[in-house]
């Protein structure tokens, strides 16, 4: 505004210098003047014109901080939506890995019992085929001796037989003398 006021002045001050004549001078003055007038008109038009445009961008600042906003919100709801489920999907894996470990345990454990067991079973089976060794070298033992004292059994009934003839033998002599 400061501009157009010397603007204006400096006009004046040329039409002023211009010539003495009423006529040019006073045409020269009344352009000026309304070209002062019609250069402030635009400058206020072209100010309103420029404010007007600024609260449109501030509105359409607003208007996209607004939706902006609202969009933020909704992926903070999707992001939360998103985290209770992984979060719900973590605690079923996890529960599936307790349960899992349970039953390793469990089974660890059967395996272990199976395992005493089953070495107990062969420390039996050894002492009883180390029963059963003895005891076939026992039998093998009672066999020989059952031999040797059938042996000893016909050698004593040859003897006894030979012995029950004499004496047979012998009392029929007594018996006939």
């Amino acid at each position: 505004m400061g501009l157009i006021l010397i603007a204006a002045l400096s006009v004046t001050g040329a039409a002023m210098a211009v010539g003495s004549a009423d006529a040019p001078w006073l045409v020269l003055v009344i352009a000026a003047g309304l070209a002062v007038v019609l250069g402030g008109s635009a400058a206020r038009i072209t100010y309103l014109e420029l404010v007007d445009s600024r609260r449109e961008a501030a509105a359409d600042r607003a208007r996209l901080a607004a939706s902006y906003s609202e969009l933020s919100a909704a992926r903070v709801d999707e992001h939360a939506a998103y985290v209770a489920a992984i979060e719900s999907r973590i605690a079923e894996r996890e529960a599936a890995l307790n349960q899992m470990d349970m039953a390793l345990a469990a089974s660890q454990r059967r395996a272990a019992t199976a395992i005493r067991k089953k070495n107990a079973e062969r420390q039996r089976a050894d002492a009883l085929q180390d029963q059963l060794v003895q005891a076939e070298d026992r039998a093998t033992n009672a066999i020989i001796r059952v031999q040797a004292l059938e042996g000893e059994l016909l050698t004593l009934r040859a003897e006894l037989d030979s012995v029950t003839a004499a004496w047979h033998a012998a009392e029929s002599v007594r018996r006939h003398a």
